[in-house]
């Protein structure tokens, strides 16, 4: 991650995205993820800037890493009236949900190929002899 006033998005960062996206992660829910993976925390603003998203992309993968179980939220209350600001952390290091995903498509490729054996012995009965 290249150091500006605040990190940002370097081009490896870009190619994990990639790879996280290909596995099936959207293509946000990867940018947010791989940035807060970088920082001890940070606003949903730092995050906006960081990985070149908008607001509500940042809001929607925010709910999902929380959802997962890989994130959470504190509130911080700022100086006078206003709403609080929001300040994430994540809460699993990126080698457990890396193994998370391995298991999850795992299971996906086990009721394939279960499909796959299932639909061959079905069709053995449609075939020639």
């Amino acid at each position: 991650m290249k150091q500006k006033r605040q990190p940002v998005l370097d081009e490896t960062d870009e190619k994990v995205v990639e790879l996280f996206a290909e596995l099936g992660l959207p293509k946000n829910l990867a940018k947010t993820l791989i940035y807060i993976s970088q920082v001890e925390e940070c606003k949903s603003a730092d995050v906006e800037r960081g990985a070149n998203l908008r607001q509500p992309e940042v809001s929607v993968a925010m709910q999902e890493l929380r959802r997962r179980g890989w994130a959470t939220k504190r509130d911080v209350k700022k100086k006078g009236k206003g709403r609080p600001v929001h300040v994430y952390r994540l809460t699993v290091p990126l080698s457990e949900i890396i193994r998370q995903l391995e298991e999850e498509k795992m299971k996906e490729m086990d009721s394939i190929k279960e499909s796959l054996q299932e639909l061959k012995e079905m069709i053995q009965r449609y075939e020639r002899k």
